[in-house]
């Protein structure tokens, strides 16, 4: 089976870049699709709007920045785990929030890892490392979890 896409959501373009190669650099070859606000991720998600395609592939794994414009983080996730479907996804929120209650809330929404983004880039490979191997190697998906997002 190919490898399913990560969905990263995330505004600044900074981190995207940072986030994307310390991916490559630790040798993830999956489809990296962007979403730059919450909108855009939930129209991906929901097949809604301007990025709404038929047969997309359900992300492997989100990476969910909690500070987006137009939706936030913690919308997005309290709206996909509404979703019978969105429940199963897993969702690692990947933040630079030091606030005590983005990460309480994050997991009272029902996010499987909250990682607060390190600054070093070295430290970011490190954590994207472990991140992707627990997430895409190890971590075992449910059976309806590699099918097709609904239309």
């Amino acid at each position: 089976m190919t490898a399913r896409p990560i969905l990263l959501i995330e505004d600044n373009p900074d981190d995207e870049a940072l986030t994307i190669r310390a991916l490559r650099r630790n040798k993830i070859s999956n489809e990296i699709i962007v979403a730059r606000d919450g909108v855009e991720a939930l129209d991906y998600l929901f097949g809604t709007g301007p990025r709404a395609c038929a047969g997309r592939l359900t992300p492997q794994l989100i990476l969910l920045d909690l500070n987006l414009p137009r939706i936030d983080g913690l919308e997005v996730l309290r709206r996909v785990r509404a979703d019978a479907d969105g429940r199963k996804l897993p969702i690692v929120v990947l933040t630079s929030s030091r606030e005590e209650r983005d990460l309480l809330c994050g997991y009272e929404l029902g996010c499987n890892s909250y990682v607060r983004k390190p600054i070093a880039f070295d430290a970011f490979v490190e954590a994207a490392r472990r991140l992707c191997e627990y997430w895409l190697n190890l971590n075992e998906c449910p059976r309806g979890n590699d099918a097709r997002m609904p239309s």
